[in-house]
């Protein structure tokens, strides 16, 4: 039988529609390979967000070529439907971000040496597609693709487009499938969740509201949102995170703490916005583990401006940050300005890491004692070491006979910079 195996990059919304590719596959009796070397065909689910990312990608990409000349490869994701000309993609299959339920057709077309380039995107895939899932007690759930934004370092709207959003019907359906098949956390993902419904009239609280009120023993982790949509939606918000089935987790990037820098990057919220946000979502939802996205060495990026950042990175002490030193994005508007010198860009990065570093010990130190109940969601790298996650979606380490999916209740006996170890 034909086999296949499927290298996922990127973000959780690449890895489900790598869960659902493999489904097809599955279901047209291909058979998914746990390696590289067992398979006779290999996908490519790719990244275009960051530089290193893609360029990652090309140098796996000459490994595989090398190393295995005989197998089909076909690419996938972000890097085609974003470069789709370049000559380095050309001799193989191609499948962009909105053409993946068409993978079996691309797979054997490709296996009779016929090589497809499925790169249109007027319309979004089915969300009811058949799914292998990566974790069985992980039901990542696509609400929306594209997204409303046009900053200026941002590569993905060329890969992902403007807003589409699935109805609240059809997200509801797949919640419940996944339920079913007894997925333990469901995961709302897109591009940019805060504006998930705006173009058909509904939003992200509503179908928050809807998601809640289904039977099951499940919790809901809420996906990236940008800050620019709160203005519509944070109270609403606010108030279904209350909710016991919602993780208190908040996922809302920052960029930059300086509002000159935020207006050079052509995000539409300022920083008195950002902070007024995270002071009600403080306010009102206790224990929240708020997560952030931050660009270093944009190239307008001054000293003091990014003195203003980490003044900011002190102030609301964030539980986790992806830090990304800035990388000129081919065809975006800041890859045409000046990059500033790398050495300056590394300090800075530098610095900003040891500080957040220093902020996620102390932030791990308020949970020393806790008392409640975790969900194992994935194996340690130890023998009987499992990791769980809190109402807070704080990943935590606990050792003992257990199995996936499973609800413990712990108590939080030592912290570390970046773990939270526990007992029964």
């Amino acid at each position: 039988m034909t086999s296949f195996y499927i290298h996922t990059a990127g973000c959780s919304h690449n890895f489900s529609d790598s869960e659902q590719m493999a489904g097809l596959l599955t279901k047209a009796d291909f058979t998914q390979a746990k390696e590289i070397e067992g398979s006779d065909i290999v996908i490519f689910n790719t990244c275009s967000v960051k530089g290193p990312s893609e360029s990652a990608f090309y140098r796996h990409l000459e490994h595989i070529k090398i190393e295995h000349p005989y197998k089909t490869i076909i690419i996938a994701g972000c890097i085609p439907q974003s470069d789709p000309l370049n000559p380095i993609l050309q001799p193989f299959s191609l499948v962009g971000t909105r053409q993946f339920h068409n993978i079996v057709e691309v797979v054997e077309e490709a296996l009779n040496d016929n090589i497809v380039h499925l790169l249109e995107h007027g319309e979004v895939p089915p969300l009811n597609l058949p799914r292998i899932r990566k974790n069985p007690v992980i039901g990542i759930i696509q609400i929306n693709v594209g997204c409303l934004g046009a900053c200026t370092f941002c590569k993905t709207k060329s890969a992902r487009f403007n807003l589409k959003s699935y109805p609240i019907a059809n997200i509801l359906q797949e919640a419940k499938h996944a339920i079913k098949e007894g997925v333990k956390e469901i995961w709302l993902t897109s591009q940019d969740t805060f504006c998930y419904g705006f173009d058909i009239g509904t939003n992200i609280a509503e179908l928050l509201e809807h998601l809640t009120k289904l039977e099951g023993d499940f919790m809901i982790r809420v996906g990236m949102g940008n800050p620019d949509h709160m203005p519509k939606i944070k109270d609403q918000l606010i108030t279904i995170y209350k909710h016991p089935k919602i993780f208190k987790f908040l996922h809302l990037p920052l960029q930059s703490g300086n509002n000159s820098v935020l207006k050079d990057m052509q995000r539409p919220y300022t920083v008195e916005e950002f902070n007024s946000t995270l002071h009600d979502f403080k306010t009102q939802i206790p224990h929240l583990n708020i997560m952030t996205d931050i660009i270093v060495g944009y190239p307008t990026e001054k000293d003091d401006q990014f003195y203003d950042t980490l003044s900011l990175v002190r102030k609301h002490a964030f539980d986790s940050i992806n830090i990304s030193r800035f990388w000129p994005r081919p065809d975006t508007l800041a890859a045409t300005l000046k990059p500033l010198p790398g050495e300056i860009v590394k300090k800075r990065s530098s610095s900003l890491t040891d500080i957040f570093h220093n902020i996620s010990r102390l932030q791990n130190e308020k949970w020393l004692h806790w008392k409640g109940e975790i969900i194992l969601d994935e194996k340690g790298k130890k023998e009987n070491q499992w990791i769980g996650r809190n109402l807070a979606y704080k990943p935590v380490i606990v050792e003992g006979d257990f199995s996936l999916g499973q609800k413990v209740n712990v108590k939080i006996v030592k912290t570390e910079t970046f773990a939270l170890k526990a007992e029964i």
